[in-house]
């Protein structure tokens, strides 16, 4: 890498680390505010429209989780598209923006109690949260194809951050008279809203950092056609693309299985265990404090001795096998102690997923191809969440059990089928540049 590249490299890296780490964030603050609204009646903040009982509350809290990830799959390409042609900083500032307005909207959908309101804000948020291909864009234009594995589990590190800080904020900066070992205690004016007010500001000072700090990393920017149905076509190229037709299926399999237990594990935590809201704040922080320093320092010490796919193999099992172990915990130190292993199987998935889908497309079109791994991953995020609504009617805990079962085939499917190709698409297009 020269020294430009590197210069870029140093610029770019950080802020789009922020990006993601802020669409994570969200993410993980709602997940011990969400069932207070529509899934804990005991809630002061209990959302349910009059005639509903309990079981169709968690069908309306699927549905509330499931527009995120439905409207990411219809943006996600669009915005990786929009990328390739107008360049990644254009689009990262203004997907940027639109979270900040969604997250605006939520808060007050909070406090006027408007449940509509709340439908559309997590809609406006999905459609701007579709950055996360842009992101990762940005980093395979800084990243020789060699070095991707270890920058892709910043990615995850970045993940685990956000998963530690937003489910730990979340629930404290939505808990008033919460006392800190008898320190300080949170202000009386704290309630749900508040922490959705406390990360707009922080999206709005991303944005800040996007626009004055961030380098154009793409240098091969195209006048290319905007197709608008893109996410239908990517799931049917994902069947499709040279290198990736087995890739893909594995992909969306884990993230559709890992997604059953992110939907509904917190209501669960409410039902079996007992969890408050600060509980189920402290447990997912936990779990990414775990991811984080998966991706930090085991991720890349494996990435050293092994293939990803090598490590996809053993993995996606684990995974689904983790899924199972969360089940089987009865009280909070079991569940404490399977946590390690559930964050290992998972940090190494994401980090050598990415990898290969990103080694195996030509620098030309990263965008487009990280875009249609991100369109896999919404829709696999988003049947879900619709899903488990029902499923958690059925029973509390089977959504998990469903969970596991998914990821795990998605491991037999990679293990069957999968061979890594001897020439990865980029080599097959152009000859390799040399390193310096």
């Amino acid at each position: 890498m020269g020294t430009d590249q590197k210069r870029v490299s140093g610029k770019a890296l950080p802020v789009v680390l922020m990006t993601i780490f802020l669409d994570v964030l969200g993410v993980g603050i709602l997940l011990p505010i969400i069932p207070q609204l529509l899934a804990n009646p005991s809630s002061s903040y209990y959302l349910l429209p009059a005639g509903w009982d309990y079981k169709g509350g968690l069908i309306l809290l699927g549905w509330l989780i499931a527009i995120y990830p439905i409207m990411q799959w219809l943006s996600t390409p669009i915005l990786g598209q929009l990328s390739d042609r107008y360049g990644r900083k254009k689009v990262l500032g203004f997907s940027i923006f639109g979270t900040a307005l969604g997250y605006v909207l939520f808060a007050i959908g909070i406090i006027t109690r408007n449940l509509p309101l709340l439908f559309f804000s997590r809609a406006l948020d999905g459609v701007t949260g579709g950055n996360v291909s842009v992101a990762q864009a940005v980093i395979a234009d800084i990243t020789p194809p060699k070095d991707r594995t270890k920058r892709f589990a910043l990615i995850g590190a970045a993940f685990g951050l956000g998963f530690v800080l937003g489910p730990y904020l979340g629930s404290k900066l939505a808990t008033p008279n919460l006392s800190f070992f008898g320190l300080f205690s949170t202000p009386h004016w704290f309630n749900p809203a508040t922490p959705f007010w406390f990360t707009a500001g922080l999206s709005m000072l991303n944005l800040v950092l996007i626009l004055t700090l961030l380098p154009e990393t793409h240098q091969h920017i195209q006048k290319v056609k905007i197709k608008f149905t893109k996410s239908v076509e990517n799931i049917i190229l994902a069947g499709s693309y040279p290198g990736l037709r087995v890739v893909f299926p594995s992909i969306f399999l884990f993230w559709a299985g890992f997604s059953f237990f992110q939907t509904f594990f917190q209501v669960l935590l409410i039902d079996k265990l007992g969890f408050s809201q600060s509980n189920i704040g402290d447990y997912f922080a936990y779990v990414g404090i775990w991811i984080a320093l998966t991706q930090a320092v085991i991720t890349p010490l494996v990435a050293k001795r092994f293939k990803p796919h090598q490590v996809l193999k053993v993995s996606l099992i684990g995974a689904g096998l983790a899924l199972f172990a969360n089940l089987w915990a009865h009280n909070t130190t079991e569940l404490l102690l399977v946590t390690p292993f559930f964050a290992i199987m998972i940090g190494n998935t994401i980090a050598n997923s990415l990898s290969i889908v990103s080694m195996s497309a030509d620098k030309f079109i990263q965008g487009e191809v990280l875009g249609i791994n991100a369109s896999v991953q919404a829709l696999g995020q988003a049947i879900p969440a619709v899903m488990t609504g029902y499923l958690a009617s059925i029973g509390i805990g089977t959504p998990v059990i469903v969970g596991g079962v998914v990821v795990i085939l998605g491991g037999l499917l990679f293990n069957a089928v999968y061979k890594p190709p001897v020439k990865t698409l980029h080599q097959d297009l152009e000859p390799a540049a040399p390193m310096h």
